[in-house]
């Protein structure tokens, strides 16, 4: 009976001892990789924003009149210059009504000339008292009626003849031609674009600046621009307009960054990329995912140089970006935080801090300290 004894308490000592090398204390556990960084001047960094090569100047070009158009004599991507015919509607209701107005101009001077002659005749026989005033008044107010149906009938035939000219659509501008928005046998109504003209001069950036951003952009403010068939090289431009309310489709809002074309040379519709300043150059920013959350509070972990135990630390961040987020108290330029995973990670863990290559990063007390020229080293 005594062997039986003896194994369940031999079997109750060792869970004893496992539950005494518990790895919460940190002591005895393995380090894992952990992959970290250092934050980065809000300044320093830069936001990109996609853009298109626009011209400064794009009227949209439609007909004075309405009417079917007959012929289109250009398309897109056309270089035309100023008072260039682009398009002609269809003019046979305006022929009749331009000979309608010659018509009635015509009649009018007939009668005008009629009434002119009755007048002199009965202001001879008004002079010899041959008359009645009131006769002659009748004459004379006939006359001033005639002379005022004449100026009617000039200004309608001055409007008529203009409305045949309008039958043409012409450049108002040198320019390429950007967009056609109708064609040959269409219908189109007084004013209805037809055609949207690059006029040639100034170039400029169409970029989109989501909510979160756009306060931070002024009309003024210096930027760069890099077109995507010339990589590397970086043009200076300035927020020439902004728009003060939101696409409602993409809550986006529009703005247009003016640069000097003639070093530039960029042709309409090339890609460009938009880099602005991150904001405040005193701020310092840090990935989205170094940030972590526990009900309200926000906070990171931090890795201590001399022993590389992990330390949770609260932080308070300002308005999320696309990739990073500001931190406006709570953190040093010189800290090293996890930048991932750190939902896996807990209090007073040892980690093995490693960059994006799974090269390990060396942290040493002059890092944090800032007793150090030499730049700290940033994941690729």
């Amino acid at each position: 009976m005594l062997r039986y004894t003896v194994i369940p308490a031999l079997v109750a000592g060792l869970i004893g001892l496992q539950g005494c090398s518990d790895p919460e204390d940190g002591q005895h556990e393995t380090p894992r990789p952990a992959l970290v960084t250092q934050p980065l001047s809000a300044g320093a960094s830069q936001d990109v924003f996609p853009g298109e090569v626009r011209a400064r100047f794009e009227p949209e070009l439609g007909f004075r009149i309405g009417g079917k158009i007959s012929e289109r004599l250009v398309d897109v991507g056309d270089r035309v210059s100023e008072g260039a015919t682009l398009a002609h509607l269809d003019t046979d209701d305006v022929r009749l009504q331009l000979d309608a107005a010659r018509a009635q101009f015509a009649s009018a001077q007939a009668d005008h000339k009629l009434a002119k002659s009755e007048l002199d005749r009965y202001r001879e026989l008004q002079e010899r008292q041959v008359i009645s005033r009131s006769q002659f008044d009748a004459v004379e107010s006939r006359f001033d009626a005639s002379e005022a149906l004449l100026r009617q009938a000039r200004a309608n035939l001055n409007v008529a003849r203009n409305q045949a000219e309008y039958a043409a659509l012409k450049a108002p501008r040198d320019g390429v031609v950007a967009q056609r928005l109708a064609e040959a046998g269409q219908v189109v109504s007084p004013g209805q674009p037809v055609f949207v003209l690059a006029v040639d001069g100034d170039r400029e950036v169409r970029i989109d600046l989501p909510e979160q951003d756009v306060g931070r952009f002024k009309i003024g403010m210096q930027v760069g621009i890099e077109l995507w068939s010339r990589p590397g090289q970086v043009f200076v431009g300035k927020i020439r307009e902004l728009s003060p309310a939101a696409d409602p489709r993409s809550r986006t809002f529009e703005a247009r960054v003016a640069f000097d074309n003639d070093p530039v040379g960029a042709e309409l519709g090339q890609s460009a990329r938009v880099f602005a300043s991150g904001g405040d150059s005193q701020a310092l920013s840090i990935p989205l995912s170094a940030l972590t959350a526990e009900q309200e509070d926000t906070y990171v972990w931090v890795v201590d140089p001399a022993t590389h135990t992990l330390k949770k630390t609260a932080v308070e961040v300002g308005p999320y970006q696309e990739q990073v987020v500001p931190v406006l108290s709570g953190l040093h330029a010189s800290d090293w935080v996890v930048a991932a995973g750190t939902h896996l990670v807990r209090e007073g863990q040892k980690v093995i801090p490693v960059d994006r290559q799974n090269r390990q990063v060396e942290l040493t007390a002059a890092d944090v300290a800032g007793q150090t020229d030499k730049p700290a080293a940033q994941p690729e």
